[in-house]
């Protein structure tokens, strides 16, 4: 596991540097002039090649390149082009604490409710239940979000103009503006997570290991949770982190839909401002999250099975 470990550590370095290039050369081939759109058409030619200079925009692109990894390397991400004079930093930070937020309940709430509805269909494989929490799950997961969410939108419209309890459809505050948003965050990966479980565990549960458990008398409760459930769950374990980074994508469309000032609402306003210190910086940032669950990910999956070898 220490080497698993250092491994991925070492390996970090790189898949920032291989995601800033990537980045920096999109934004500086991208066409249009951000200063000049910044400042309009009508301009002061003088304050222009200033703003030019004080940006470092009229340095070579290998040169732009090397001082900004040399600000990253100090945990500066740059100034906005947008936001003169403001840090980028600035402008994330508080994004990047409510995509997290955000993040974490989707997650949970997909583990939460996909794992169980999973064990209970396949220890009650084709029943009623199971086929009908199947047909769901894959409901759930074959829609998409921009689809679901006009959905959810138009039955809490209808419960608004009949006077039943409803829900804020925009921003961000207490936990009644939390809910709309998780589900329809959730809901991908709950169908996902759901259909996963109980293919797994139907697997498991058909292994020579747990007929002999059985032969031997042992209590069923303990065969399927002691022995079962553990093997059952690391598939399940593989895919949080390529979960992380589905919900990661979605909350780029749920937050701008939602308007909630999340790290993805800051990215998509930036992107469309051609703000390009805050798109290198947010994309650095979920890089490194996405990352760091997978490392996380590896390492449970160890724990779970210390049989397992992980490459790295």
């Amino acid at each position: 596991m220490v080497k698993l470990i250092l491994k991925r550590i070492v390996s970090l370095p790189f898949v920032i540097l291989s995601i800033t290039f990537i980045t920096f050369i999109v934004g500086y081939l991208a066409p249009g002039d951000p200063i000049l759109n910044m400042m309009g058409q009508h301009h002061d030619v003088n304050i222009y090649n200033q703003l030019r200079h004080v940006y470092g925009l009229d340095l070579p692109w290998y040169q732009q390149y090397l001082n900004y990894l040399t600000q990253l390397a100090h945990g500066n991400l740059g100034l906005s082009f947008r936001f003169q004079g403001r840090a980028v930093w600035d402008l994330i930070g508080n994004g990047a604490a409510v995509s997290l937020s955000l993040g974490l309940a989707a997650l949970i709430t997909s583990l939460v409710v996909g794992i169980p509805i999973g064990i209970l269909a396949a220890l009650r494989q084709n029943s009623i239940f199971d086929r009908g929490s199947m047909g769901t799950m894959l409901a759930l997961y074959s829609i998409p979000s921009f689809v679901l969410i006009p959905v959810l939108q138009w039955v809490n419209y209808q419960l608004y103009i009949h006077h039943l309890p409803s829900l804020p459809v925009a921003g961000w505050g207490g936990l009644q503006y939390w809910i709309l948003p998780v589900i329809v965050l959730a809901a991908a990966n709950i169908g996902y997570l759901a259909r996963l479980t109980r293919s797994s565990m139907l697997e498991v549960l058909r292994q020579d290991y747990i007929r002999t458990a059985y032969a031997k008398g042992l209590p069923p409760a303990r065969i399927r949770w002691t022995h079962a459930f553990r093997n059952a769950m690391l598939p399940i374990v593989t895919v949080v982190g390529p979960s992380i980074a589905f919900l990661v994508t979605g909350a780029f469309v749920v937050e701008n839909l939602f308007a909630i000032p999340g790290i993805g609402f800051v990215s998509i306003q930036a992107i469309s401002q051609r703000d390009y210190p805050v798109i290198q910086g947010t994309t650095v940032l979920l890089a490194v999250a996405v990352v760091v669950m997978n490392l996380i990910t590896d390492i449970l999956y160890v724990v779970l099975d210390p049989r397992v070898s992980v490459e790295a």
